[in-house]
C-alpha cells in the first residue's frame, strides 16, 4: 500500500513506531524536538527518533514551535501524518492538512490518562491493566476519536521501565494492524466517553517525593511507577536518597512510618502505614547506584536500624 507519511515523535517510545513505518510504509519526514544541550561540556545531543531517521536517509525537521513552523510539513504533502510522543501541541492546520487525517499513538486506553506521563501514572494509580490507543488528534489534548485499542496486564514486577518497553512495542504492532483498515475505510471510530476522562500529566518535582505515611500498595506503585526516571526519592539524615527497586515485605515487625525496622545483605526494610517494603536499590545523593550491599560497605547496618526516612 503506497502511502507517504510524515512521523512526529521525540523520545525512546517513539523509535519502535517510527521503525515499524520505515519497514513498511514511505516515511518521507520526521518531526521531532530540538537538540539538547547536556552536561558541563554542553554537548549536543540528538532526539532518539532523529539517530533513526538520519541512519534511513529521512529528512529531519525541528520546530522550535510547531504551532508558528510547520509549512515545511504541509509543503512535503502527506498523505498522513502520525504522531507519538511528540511534545508539543499540534496547531489544527496541521492535523487537517493530509487526506487520512492526523493519527496519534497514545500509551493508555483512553479516555483514562490524557497527558504526557500515562504510563507512570498506571502504575502510581494502581491500575489493574493499561494499553495503547490509536485515535485521531485533535486541537483538545488526546480527546480525538478512537480508532483502535489493545491492552495489557500490569503486574507487580512491572516498573515504568518494563512497562514502557512492552507498550512502545505493542504501539507499533498496533499502528501497523490499524492503518490497512483505516485507509480501505473500514474503520469506524468513536468518540471517547467524556465522564470517563482522567489524566496523567507530566510528572512534577513533588511527586517524586515517597511518603511512607501511606499504604503500602500506594508507596510500592509510586516508587516503581518513577523508576527508573525521574525517580522518587526521601530524606535520610537529612540528605535525599533515590528510591529504585522495591518488593512488598513479609515483614511485619511494628514502627513508625518510614522507619527501617531490618536490614539483610540484600534489603533494607522500611515500614509504611500498613505494613512495609523492601528496598533492593538505591541512590545516595552525589553518588551512583547501588544495592543496599554497597551502601552499607564500610558502615555498620546497627547503626541505621531505627533510623527514619524523612524525619
Amino acid at each position: 500500500m503506497n502511502l507517504r507519511i510524515v512521523f512526529m515523535g521525540t523520545p525512546d517510545f517513539s523509535v519502535p513506531v517510527l521503525k515499524g513505518l520505515i519497514a513498511n510504509y514511505e516515511v518521507a519526514m520526521v518531526v521531532c524536538q530540538p537538540d539538547k544541550k547536556v552536561g558541563r561540556k554542553q554537548e549536543i545531543v540528538y532526539p532518539p527518533v532523529k539517530k533513526i531517521a538520519l541512519s534511513h536517509q529521512i529528512e529531519v525537521f525541528q520546530p522550535e514551535k510547531i504551532r508558528k513552523d510547520y509549512q515545511k510539513i504541509i509543503d512535503c504533502k502527506p498523505d498522513i501524518i502520525i504522531t507519538c510522543a511528540y511534545g508539543q501541541i499540534i496547531p489544527k492546520i496541521l492535523l487537517d492538512a493530509p487526506k487520512y487525517r492526523c493519527v496519534n499513538v497514545h500509551a493508555s486506553l483512553l479516555p483514562k490518562l490524557r497527558g504526557g506521563a500515562p504510563i507512570h501514572h498506571a502504575i502510581m494509580d494502581g491500575l489493574e491493566k493499561t494499553g495503547i490507543t490509536i485515535m485521531y488528534m485533535e486541537e483538545k489534548m488526546d480527546a480525538g476519536d478512537i480508532l483502535a485499542q489493545r491492552e495489557t496486564e500490569i503486574m507487580d514486577s512491572d516498573t515504568l521501565e518494563t512497562l514502557h518497553d512492552r507498550l512502545s512495542v505493542m504501539g507499533c504492532s498496533l499502528l501497523l494492524d490499524t492503518l490497512p483498515d483505516l485507509i480501505l475505510g473500514k474503520i469506524t471510530p468513536i468518540k471517547q466517553d467524556e465522564e470517563q476522562v482522567s489524566f496523567g500529566y507530566n510528572i512534577k518535582r513533588e511527586e517524586e517525593f515517597i511518603d511512607f505515611n501511606r499504604p503500602t500498595r500506594e508507596v510500592f506503585n509510586h516508587i516503581r511507577g518513577l523508576n527508573p526516571h525521574p525517580s522518587s526519592y526521601a530524606l535520610l539524615e537529612g540528605k535525599e536518597v533515590k528510591l529504585f527497586e522495591v518488593k512488598i515485605s513479609q515483614n511485619q515487625s511494628r514502627g513508625i512510618p518510614g522507619e527501617i525496622i531490618d536490614i539483610t545483605k540484600k534489603f533494607m526494610t522500611i515500614k509504611t502505614l500498613d505494613g512495609a517494603i523492601d528496598l533492593f536499590i538505591l541512590q545516595k545523593e552525589g553518588k551512583k547506584k547501588m544495592s543496599v550491599l554497597e551502601f552499607f560497605n564500610g558502615n555498620k547496618k546497627e547503626d541505621y536500624i531505627g533510623k527514619v526516612f524523612n524525619q
